[in-house]
């Protein structure tokens, strides 16, 4: 049997009806990496459906991870059989865990030679899909290749959000059988939010919740990404400051409300206290009597004891999800619904309900302030919590109101950025709060910008983790997107020298030491302009010019760490 599609040119195949699909659900871009499947698919069998081209698989799922998080719609990437496959599975699993209502296709083999593990370059795609994704099915027949997108897209869109798979043997993909492009499938349903789970009653459980915050004397909201898929992002804002409530958020939900907005205390990671050498968590959490946790998700890495600091709390639990992990947040009161109508509810139900005395954080605000105007001019290279004041500055003079995107790769400096990067809009800082692989940083910096064209996306990437995925600096540069990245440089796993001086007082470099790399040649061969800076000044210039080039632009910035092995206690679980 041919390895080659040979249905006839003129008629209509499997994979055009997998794409007008995939358009009637709104998709318009699909991320990824072809191989010998191109026989069956050109990916110009339907118009507004654009083929992105990546480097890697991994970055396709991430830029579609991150697309379908700041459209709320679902995204897709693509990935070729075997190796193609296994590549594009940690971009998945970014998904699931990041919670992204990605459509994830690979091709496969032909469907009379699947014998995986012994068929070249065949492996069973539906089962390694499986434990990583909402939805996993591999197409038997061409002419259902339409209702195979239209589960993948109610599963994916379904709380908690995350990834469906569709394996695609490549003779079926490209064959004709049964396809009718005429046929009325019916509208395709895409959810304008995700579907959550609503428990009968919940109105009851919401009605104790008024009960716990009427009595409480210094209560918190602590926000996840759930709240702002549920559309509830302005109703928690309005609630907030009608009733004088501070606002915490994890990592992926910082800009719930904007930067300098007084309630916002900020997001939470648990090497804050060891950063900033000072008792964050106590100073956010200790006085508070009442927490209510709106679309809060144990995979965004906030974890309860981190808030059971100070006196005894009551919680309120408020999800579209059933409590995934009772063993360690067994809530007050669960409320099993969409945010947005529990906060509506939450509302009505406290109107007349005086604004309560928010608890004071200015220490903590003070120490934060202290760490961004460090004047010091370091021999070893500048610190993060500087470079980190630095992007703060120029997006605050690039963006309009309410705009601009920090992106950041995965390492220590990342948590500087939970703490100190602005964000003034939901997913203004973008991180992978649940997966956390290296190189995310270009890929989600691509979905960033393509999602908000005419706004300004800054990446903070540390060198180890943004060489692990750097051969897509060319895909940045191929389309044109004026992202600005600098590369923090300290030839070193920093995050792990850490680890290693925490359970051992020493560090061994040979696991965490790299010899040098020239960021700024590499950029270079790759197309993208790129400098070095030694100083604010020159990182401030840099930054400036980045922003105002309309190009891609890579800044160089060798730092180094002043940490201590104290204060990260709350890391243990």
């Amino acid at each position: 049997m041919s390895r080659i599609s040979t249905a006839p040119g003129d008629q209509p195949t499997a994979a055009h009806a997998l794409l007008k699909r995939l358009s009637e659900h709104g998709v318009e871009k699909v991320f990824g990496v072809v191989g010998r499947e191109a026989a069956s698919i050109l990916f110009d069998e339907q118009d507004g459906v654009e083929f992105v081209l990546t480097r890697h698989e991994f970055t396709a799922g991430v830029a579609a991870d991150v697309l379908a998080r700041i459209t709320g719609r679902p995204q897709a990437c693509w990935a070729t059989l075997g190796p193609g496959m296994t590549n594009l599975s940690t971009g998945m699993a970014t998904s699931m865990l990041d919670r992204s209502p990605v459509i994830a296709l690979a091709a496969q083999s032909e469907s009379h030679d699947i014998f995986p593990n012994d068929t070249h370059q065949c492996l069973d795609l539906v089962a390694i899909a499986k434990p990583m994704s909402k939805y996993a099915a591999e197409l038997e027949r061409p002419a259902e290749i339409t209702d195979l997108v239209d589960s993948a897209v109610a599963a994916s869109m379904t709380e908690p959000v995350g990834p469906s798979f569709i394996s695609l043997p490549v003779d079926l993909l490209g064959s004709s059988d049964g396809v009718d492009l005429a046929q009325d499938h019916g509208p395709a349903r895409t959810p304008h939010k995700p579907i959550g789970a609503v428990q009968p009653g919940w109105e009851q459980d919401a009605d104790g919740a008024a009960e716990l915050l009427a009595g409480a004397e210094h209560p918190v909201f602590v926000v996840g990404a759930a709240a702002i898929r549920s559309g509830a992002v302005d109703a928690i804002r309005v609630l907030a400051e009608r009733l004088g409530i501070p606002v915490i958020t994890t990592y992926i939900a910082k800009g719930v409300l904007p930067h300098d907005h007084a309630l916002n205390y900020g997001a939470v990671t648990g090497y804050m206290d060891g950063i900033l050498g000072f008792p964050a968590l106590e100073t956010l959490f200790g006085p508070a009597d009442v927490i209510l946790t709106l679309g809060y998700d144990y995979a965004e890495d906030l974890r309860p004891s981190m808030w059971e600091r100070g006196q005894d709390k009551q919680t309120v639990r408020v999800s579209p999800t059933a409590n995934p992990v009772p063993r360690v947040y067994r809530p007050t009161v669960d409320v099993v619904t969409d945010v947005l109508a529990f906060v509506e509810h939450l509302d009505a139900a406290t109107t007349d309900l005086p604004a309560k005395v928010r608890h004071d954080i200015t220490p903590l605000r003070e120490r934060i302030a202290e760490f961004l105007a460090d004047p010091e001019e370091y021999a070893d290279g500048m610190r993060v919590h500087q470079v980190m004041d630095s992007m703060n500055a120029v997006m605050a003079e690039t963006a309009g109101p309410g705009a601009g995107t920090i992106v950041s790769d995965i390492g220590f400096f990342r948590h500087y950025g939970v703490l100190f990067a602005r964000a003034d809009q939901p997913y203004g800082f973008l991180t992978s709060a649940g997966c956390s692989s290296f190189g995310y940083g270009i890929p989600a910096a691509i979905g960033a910008q393509l999602a908000r064209p005419g706004e300004p996306t800054f990446l903070i990437a540390g060198d180890g983790g943004f060489h692990s995925n750097s051969a897509d600096l060319e895909t940045i540069a191929r389309l044109g997107l004026p992202i600005v990245t600098v590369v923090v440089n300290n030839d070193t796993n920093g995050l792990i020298e850490l680890y290693q001086n925490m359970g051992h007082q020493r560090s061994h470099d040979p696991a965490i030491k790299f010899t040098g790399v020239d960021f700024v040649a590499l950029a270079e061969a790759n197309g993208v302009e790129a400098t070095k800076a030694t100083n604010r000044a020159e990182l401030l210039g840099a930054l400036r010019k980045g922003a105002e080039l309309g190009r891609p632009y890579l800044i160089e910035v060798s730092i180094n760490y002043d940490f201590t092995t104290g204060g990260f206690g709350a890391l243990k679980i």
